[in-house]
């Protein structure tokens, strides 16, 4: 019982952590315009995909703004989990592929591990759910 207890707990703590941080994070690209989506978007051209920029990135500061508040919650837990996932996974290309090095790409690689760990262990017992009637 208490390994539950403090599972849940700790899931709890680092759900509002790390949702924090990542609002703290994207919030200020999600207000920066189009001018800043265009660039951050743009790094989707290391996958291949060059068109609509502006809507990338604005997706990207989605991602990381509501997807943090969603980690909070618990709520939407898994999908915003893929967005933010997917995001990690562009932004470490985007350092690598720059040459910035391990101190460029480490926080979206660990964040990246982290998150896939936590969408795989669930949101835990303390987490809004849609109840089903």
């Amino acid at each position: 019982m208490f390994r539950k207890f403090s599972t849940d707990y700790g899931l709890l703590f680092i759900r509002v952590g790390i949702g924090i941080m990542f609002i703290l994070h994207g919030y200020p690209k999600l207000i920066g315009g189009v001018p800043l989506w265009e660039a951050i978007g743009g790094n989707m051209r290391h996958i291949g995909i060059t068109f609509a920029p502006a809507f990338w990135g604005c997706m990207a500061a989605f991602a990381e703004t509501f997807g943090g508040l969603c980690l909070i919650l618990g709520f939407l837990y898994r999908p915003a989990l893929a967005a933010l996932i997917f995001t990690m996974f562009i932004a470490a290309m985007m350092h690598y592929i720059n040459g910035d090095g391990f101190k460029g790409y480490s926080h979206a690689v660990e964040s990246g591990i982290l998150f896939i760990g936590l969408f795989i262990a669930g949101p835990g017992k303390y987490a809004l759910k849609i109840v089903k009637r």
